[in-house]
């Protein structure tokens, strides 16, 4: 039984939605991602296309670095799914998503007495997350 828990664990969290938005404008015909620019500062003129969010869930990189790269290219991907050119980042956070646990234990019986002794391990499990605003910024 537990072990079906567990996988059915592992099921819904690789389901888990990676990337959403909130189209808050009008969005396009698709782009390439490589032409969603990275904005850190607003550009003096752009349409506002919608609020994205994006996690580095289900990425199979250990660094912080290429769990942010994975970040960076899931809302470049939602921008460009939306025809937005630019995203203008709002920010990048790690969240807590949980924690993983393992032990073991052992039981010896002796007459009217029992001698129970046991390890356990627990680590938390963490995730990061960006925030941006898919743009599109005019060519003139």
């Amino acid at each position: 039984m537990l072990k079906k828990s567990f996988i059915v664990g592992l099921a819904v969290i690789a389901s888990a939605c990676a990337s959403s938005h909130v189209l808050v404008g009008t969005a396009r015909e698709p782009i390439e991602l490589e032409q969603v620019k990275v904005y850190l500062e607003p550009p003096t003129k752009y349409e506002t296309v919608a609020l994205l969010e994006a996690s580095d869930l289900g990425a199979n990189g250990f660094s912080a670095q290429s769990r942010m790269n994975k970040v960076m290219k899931r809302l470049k991907a939602e921008a460009a799914d939306l025809g937005a050119n630019g995203i203008l980042l709002q920010g990048i956070d790690t969240q807590h998503t949980g924690s993983i646990g393992s032990g073991y234990a052992n039981t010896s019986i002796s007459g009217n007495s029992a001698y129970t002794s046991g390890v356990g391990y627990s680590a938390a499990q963490v995730s990061k997350v960006g925030k941006a605003i898919a743009i599109y910024v005019p060519t003139e």
